[in-house]
């Protein structure tokens, strides 16, 4: 499932880094960018592309940015945060119609994770160490770059593959992994163990039994996470539960963005903090639709 939803959209963006579609919306979209996030235009590409394409091409067009020296260290850092999101086919037809059997909440979970990651870029921009508030375009540089033409089309786009391979594979085994260690956990009994032992406090506190459940595995793996947290009775609870960790991704993301960045020398930091706080602002959104009445 990973390869045909993610491997066209990787090769799309390497071959749109070639264009001129970034400094076209970085001229366009500054005057809204910089003031809200307090990065250059040039981000509302990632910003896009993350939220069409879902995690982690938004990591990967940041870097992409980043080395083309578009964006500085700490304007790519805070990207990272809010850029790097689930997309509607994941959030629409898997959670939504897929496990709640309701285009409603899947398009109420995909505006609420809009929602929170746009107050979560907003959020960060308060933490930047250089703060710009002029309105000018980002950097040129990419201009040196190659641009596609009939001459060095095959070259670039074999170049492209290449890359996008490489970054498939990568996150393939990401996903093994993850599924492998949520196997264990599960057939070792220690999930069992944790809600066991945790579940009476949950029920003092009014919530189900399951919620811990489904936090544990969303957090390490957001896919059975999602899954798990479906299963729990109050569907209000399951929704929100259900926002909350399409917002934070889970660990399992976590390491796949950590491997994008890394060549780049770009920290994780700013991506935890930010991740955290869109799901915790996505949860509040989608308790705020559900009180009153919205989509439900």
């Amino acid at each position: 499932a990973v390869v045909p939803s993610l491997f066209p959209f990787f090769i799309s963006i390497e071959l749109l880094s070639h264009t001129n579609i970034v400094k076209t919306l970085g001229k366009y979209l500054n005057p809204i960018m910089r003031p809200l996030f307090n990065v250059p235009g040039e981000g509302a590409f990632a910003f896009l592309m993350g939220l069409i394409s879902g995690y982690p091409v938004g990591a990967k067009v940041v870097v992409k940015l980043f080395e083309q020296n578009i964006v500085t260290k700490d304007e790519a850092e805070r990207l990272l945060a809010f850029t790097n999101n689930s997309g509607p086919l994941f959030i629409i037809g898997t959670v939504g119609i897929a496990l709640f059997g309701s285009t409603n909440i899947g398009i109420l979970l995909f505006i609420t994770h809009i929602f929170a990651c746009v107050t979560g870029g907003i959020f960060l921009r308060f933490s930047s160490r250089h703060v710009n508030f002029t309105l000018t375009n980002g950097s040129d540089s990419n201009s040196s770059n190659s641009t596609i033409s009939l001459c060095n089309l095959g070259e670039l786009l074999g170049k492209s593959i290449t890359n996008s391979i490489s970054s498939i594979l990568t996150i393939g085994g990401f996903v093994v992994v993850f599924s492998v260690v949520i196997s264990i956990l599960n057939q070792s009994g220690v999930l069992s163990i944790i809600t066991t032992l945790l579940s009476p406090i949950l029920c003092y506190l009014g919530f189900p039994s399951e919620l811990l459940n489904s936090l544990l595995i969303g957090v390490i793996e957001l896919t059975n996470g999602v899954n798990a947290s479906s299963n729990i009775h109050s569907l209000s609870i399951s929704i929100i539960t259900t926002s909350f960790l399409l917002g934070f991704g889970g660990f399992s993301v976590l390491l796949q963005v950590l491997s994008i960045i890394s060549k780049a020398r770009l920290s994780i930091k700013s991506y935890i903090i930010g991740k955290l706080l869109q799901g915790i602002f996505a949860a509040f959104y989608t308790y705020l639709f559900i009180s009153f009445g919205l989509f439900i």
